[in-house]
C-alpha cells in the first residue's frame, strides 16, 4: 500500500516574526521612557559637541553661543572634515584664511593640522565669524553671507544693508537661512548646554 507523503510542516515564521517585532517594541519603549531616543536623534539632528569651548569663545569674541553651534553644525556637522575648496575642521577654515588670522590673533605658529584641532578651529572660525559681524556692523545675514560666499558679493549686494532677499547666490542664501534657523533651535535645545541657563 502506497501511503502518500506527509506533508512537510512549513516553519511557523509569523512567530518568529511576531516575537522579534515584540522585542524591538519592548527595546523603543525602554528607551523612549528613558529619553535615550530623544537624545539619539537630537544627536543625528542637530548634534552639540565641544560645548566647553563654543561658551568660552562666544564669551571672549562677543558672538552668540548659538550661532558658532549654529556654523558648525551648517559646515561639517560638528565632524572634522575638509571641503574640496580646502577648506578644513569644524568651522570649514581655509588655511590662507587660518595664517591671516593666526597673525592678527598673536599665535607664534600655525601649522595647517592645526585645523583638525576643535580648539583652534573653533577659536580661528568664531574670530573670522566676530570680524564679520563688526565688518557689517552688527548685521549677520550679511557676516553669514561673507563667510560662506566671500566679502565681495555681500558688498556688490548690499554690504551692511544686506537682507535675505538680496542675496543672489542661492546657495548662500539657503547657507543663511539654514545658520538662522539652527541658531534658534540650539537656544531651545541646548540652553544649559551653552550657558543662557543654568
Amino acid at each position: 500500500m502506497n501511503r502518500s507523503p506527509r506533508p512537510r510542516r512549513r516553519p511557523r515564521r509569523w512567530l518568529i516574526f511576531g516575537g522579534g517585532a515584540a522585542l524591538l517594541g519592548l527595546a523603543v519603549g525602554i528607551l523612549v521612557a528613558s529619553g535615550a531616543f530623544d537624545r539619539a536623534l537630537q544627536e543625528l539632528t542637530l548634534p552639540l559637541r565641544h560645548q566647553d569651548i563654543i561658551r568660552q569663545q562666544a564669551r571672549e569674541k562677543g558672538v552668540d553661543a548659538a550661532l558658532i553651534a549654529a556654523v558648525i553644525d551648517t559646515e561639517s556637522k560638528f565632524n572634522d572634515v575638509e571641503s574640496s575648496a580646502g577648506a578644513r575642521g569644524l568651522m570649514q577654515i581655509t588655511p590662507e584664511a587660518a595664517k591671516d588670522i593666526a597673525r592678527h590673533s598673536g599665535a607664534t605658529t600655525f601649522h595647517t593640522s592645526d585645523l583638525s584641532d576643535p580648539e583652534i578651529n573653533i577659536r580661528y572660525g568664531t574670530y573670522l565669524l566676530a570680524e564679520r559681524i563688526r565688518d557689517y556692523h552688527g548685521n549677520v545675514v550679511a557676516a553669514l553671507a561673507s563667510y560662506n560666499a566671500g566679502p565681495g558679493p555681500v558688498e556688490k549686494w548690499g554690504g551692511d544693508q544686506l537682507t535675505i532677499a538680496d542675496i543672489e547666490f542661492p546657495e548662500t542664501r539657503a547657507y543663511v537661512e539654514d545658520v538662522l534657523q539652527r541658531q534658534k533651535e540650539y537656544r531651545v535645545q541646548y540652553a544649559k548646554e551653552l550657558g543662557y541657563s543654568k
